[in-house]
Order: C-alpha cells, then structure tokens, then sequence
C-alpha cells in the first residue's frame, strides 16, 4: 500500500514538471513589445480618406490581393483624426490618409505612437474659389479659408505667399503659421477642418483645399485650381501606416509591396489624369 503510494506521488510530481516544462516551451501569441501577435491570416483592416485613398485600397482588394493572400478591409473616414485614433487603440491594423509632417504633429499632440510603413501618392493642394476667377482678384474685405492643422496650415500659407496673395516673414517656408503672415493685404484668413473646407467653398472667396477632399468635392485640380502646390520634390508623400511594432506583421508587409506596385502606379496615373494624384512610391523619410 505504502510502495503504490510512494509510486502515485510519484507519478503526479513527474506530470507536475512535464506540465510546467511544456507551458514554458509552448508557442507564444504576445510579441516581443507585449502586444499580442497578429493572425496573419486575418483580414487586414485599414482606415482611409474615401478619395484617392479609398479608391486607392479598393483597387488593390478587388484587384491585387487575393493573388497575395491578403484578405483586405477598408474602412473610410472623412475625419483626419480617427484614422489615426483608431490605429493606435487597435480598432483596425493600419492607415493610409496622412503625410509625414501631419503624423509627426499627431504623435506628439496625442501622445500616440504611429509609424510609416511606404510612401504611395502626393496630392498637390490648390487654392478654389465660386467667385474669382484668378487670385490677383482678391482684395482685402476678402475671405480665403485654410486648413486648420499645423502641417497642412504651413503649406497652405506658403502656396498663397507663393501666389503672391500673402507674403510671410523672411525665411518661413512650409513651417509657417498665421502668427507667421507678415503682410495680409487686408484679405481675411480663416482657419477651418480641413474636410469642412469644400463643402463650405461658396461661404468665402477662396479656400485651400487638400487634394483629396478637392477630388470628393467634384474640382478638378488641373483645371478648377487657381494655383496648384507643386508635386517636385514636395515632402509630403501620403502613406501606409501602423501602430509602432506592427510593421513587421506579415499582412502590412503584403500590403506595402502592392501599393508599390506596377499596377498600382497605373491605376493612380490612369485614374487621376488630371494631376491631382501623383505616384510617390518609397520608404518615407525618419
């Protein structure tokens, strides 16, 4: 009785140690940074402006990726903010919306810790307007919005400075803020969300509008465009992007070799004849 006693504990004490080997060997689900590793053969969930981005995601999930094996999902926003939120709390995988000046703003506003992944597209901005027909037109009483985030504000004071609507301090480029107008001319500048510009066009004499919300509003850049951002050597390449320790995730990586993609740079230039959109392919600049 004593010896199958002895033989018993025995036997549970080896299972014991087996057990506790075998957890401690057994495949992990949580990354090396603490989060849980992603199923790489889930879809692939990303948020995205509508226009050109939108278009931009849908045509390679209809068209590329099945061959790939990524399963994609796209998630439209006309809000420049919630991409960003929800890529960061893990309601989608990744973003394609934003420039790299924008992020930078973003991440350190927010505290958030997003990253870029590849460059796809630039879309120049323009300067609209219902109700001149050339910029010289404005006089001062006038009204010219412009987006109200600091990346895109900058560059929007530097197409008006560069148009001659506005002149800034000497040496202030795409940086530039409203403290930063040395010379209005008496013309009123008005700061807005930047996708509240367009449907708002017809509430003042000229507005600067993002690419991508001039596109979703009908304009046509390369003709409805009283001044037009240059697309040479312009830093402000939109891209893919992901929470930071994402970016080695089998699926974005997948995704990120499309939207580089032959096809792809057909497509934009194909679909956006008007210049309005321009292939941008590359790593993004730290």
């Amino acid at each position: 009785m004593r010896t199958t006693r002895n033989i018993t504990m025995a036997a549970l004490a080896a299972a014991a140690v087996a057990l506790g080997a075998s957890a401690c060997s057994a495949p992990s689900d949580v990354s090396s940074s603490g989060g849980k590793k992603a199923d790489s053969s889930a879809p692939l969930t990303v948020a995205a402006s509508p226009t050109p981005h939108g278009a931009i995601l849908n045509f390679v999930k209809d068209k590329l990726a099945a061959k790939e094996g990524l399963t994609l999902e796209v998630r439209e926003f006309n809000d420049y903010n919630l991409p960003n939120k929800v890529t960061e709390d893990g309601q989608v995988d990744a973003n394609f919306f934003q420039h790299k000046p924008f992020l930078d703003t973003y991440n350190q506003k927010n505290g958030t810790h997003i990253v870029p992944v590849v460059n796809v597209a630039i879309e120049p901005l323009g300067v609209y307007s219902k109700k001149v027909k050339k910029l010289s037109e404005l006089t001062a009483g006038n009204t010219v919005s412009v987006p109200n985030d600091p990346s895109n504000e900058g560059r929007a004071l530097k197409l008006l400075a560069d148009n001659g609507v506005i002149t800034l301090k000497k040496g202030v480029g795409s940086d530039a803020k409203l403290t930063d107008v040395e010379d209005n001319k008496g013309i009123k500048l008005t700061e807005l969300e930047a996708g509240q510009i367009a449907p708002r066009l017809a509430d003042v004499d000229a507005a600067v509008i993002n690419g991508n919300f001039a596109i979703g509003a009908q304009l046509k850049p390369s003709t409805d465009a009283l001044a037009l951002e240059k697309a040479e050597n312009n830093p402000y390449a939109n891209f893919l992007a992901v929470k930071k320790g994402n970016e080695d995730d089998p699926r974005v990586k997948k995704l990120a070799k499309l939207l580089n993609s032959p096809e792809v740079k057909k497509f934009i230039e194909d679909k956006y004849k008007d210049g309005s959109v321009i292939p941008a392919f590359g790593t993004p600049k730290s």
